[in-house]
């Protein structure tokens, strides 16, 4: 019992921990991209914006969904719970 526990500990961890450092990591690009776009093309400042929120923030999403499976996963196991 202990044991299933703390495997099931483990891969939260390791879940939420590639969570975050897939998004920091797509939050980087997005955001770099953004910047060289902006160097080549001051005049799309808008619409480069606009498209670099969206895609931080769907980036995000993926990170919290992530971290919200991962505790479905530990909290939500049969041989977890008394």
């Amino acid at each position: 019992m202990e044991l299933i526990a703390a495997a099931a500990m483990i891969g939260v961890g390791i879940t939420m921990g590639l969570a975050a450092i897939g998004a920091g990591i797509g939050n980087g690009l997005v955001t770099s991209r953004f910047i060289e776009g902006l160097g080549r093309n001051p005049e799309a400042q808008g619409t480069l914006f606009t498209n670099t929120l969206i895609s931080v923030g769907l980036i995000e999403a993926m990170a919290i969904i992530a971290t919200v499976v991962a505790l479905i996963m530990l909290f939500a196991n049969p041989l977890l719970t008394h």
